[in-house]
């Protein structure tokens, strides 16, 4: 893992563009080429990406996966979930698959998502992410293994002025080490839509919450135990890029580091006892 700076591959699709009026028709027409070469009408996988308000984010997103090296044929879908800005204009000029949902909340744009997707495995990314060209087979390496029915994969920070690359990577060590622990009794916590995949039977079966609230991939995960096992991948060719939008929400390193142990060490002892079953669509987050 990078300890001073970003990965190489993350440049190229890294655009500084600020708004959609910013972006040149060429940028687009670039992007489509990729898309045209890798993506399938008959796909074993299918991406799913929602996204709301995210007009230059998803750009990049979809740019990253658009240089997918795979032999797995796969479709991406991107769901506008209520967008007001130019979402929906960057997506009707990208060769993607993109469905609207008008319920807001990760867990209603999701469910739309599978209900449309044509492949065997889902893969869940966000919209303000970079996928590596290794993602792909390094996900459903894992996941099409027996008993498998859920794996997620770890994600990194890409630096900004005050969160520095070497403060961010041992963050990301810490947040490692706390995905060790909770993957003994407690997997589903791990399981973020950032880097999350599933097999599509059981997520139909299951269905994704239905309302605006956090934790929905992880409600998911915990219902999936069900049917098989929750699988960790470490591997770094299925590790995510993202910016630390999360963490500035806090003001700074120092309060987004010292809130993340606090609430990890509140809740430490409950990880080593499984969860008890429980009606994951009605339930809070208390």
């Amino acid at each position: 893992m990078n300890i001073l700076s970003t990965p190489k591959w993350i440049a190229p699709f890294n655009f500084g563009f600020k708004k959609y009026g910013d972006i040149p028709q060429e940028v687009f027409d670039r992007i489509n080429n990729d898309l045209d070469k890798v993506l399938s009408g008959n796909p074993k996988v299918s991406i799913l990406i929602s996204a709301w308000n995210e007009e230059v984010n998803i750009l990049r997103c979809i740019a990253a996966l658009a240089k997918m090296q795979t032999k797995i044929p796969f479709e991406i879908i991107v769901i506008n979930n209520n967008s007001t800005d130019h979402t929906q204009d960057v997506l009707d000029r990208l060769h993607v698959r993109n469905v609207f949902q008008g319920i807001q909340g990760w867990g209603p744009a999701r469910q739309i998502g599978q209900e449309n997707a044509k492949g065997e495995y889902i893969l869940l990314a966000d919209a303000d992410c970079f996928y590596p060209p290794t993602w792909v087979d390094a996900m459903i390496d894992v996941l099409k293994k027996p008993g498998i029915v859920c794996i997620y994969g770890r994600y990194s920070f890409i630096p900004e002025p005050g969160f520095p690359r070497w403060k961010l990577f041992l963050l990301e060590k810490m947040k490692d080490v706390i995905a060790e622990v909770r993957q003994i009794k407690r997997p589903y916590l791990n399981a973020y839509g950032i880097n999350m995949g599933y097999v599509k039977e059981y997520g139909l079966k299951i269905g994704f919450v239905m309302k605006m609230i956090r934790g929905d991939e992880g409600r998911l995960a915990f219902d999936m135990m069900s049917y098989g096992k929750i699988k960790q991948v470490r591997s770094d060719k299925a590790r995510t890029w993202t910016g630390p939008r999360t963490l500035e929400k806090d003001g700074s390193f120092g309060k987004a580091l010292s809130s993340r142990i606090l609430r990890e060490i509140k809740r430490f002892g409950s990880m080593f006892t499984a969860k008890e079953p429980h009606d994951t669509k009605t339930s809070t987050n208390d």
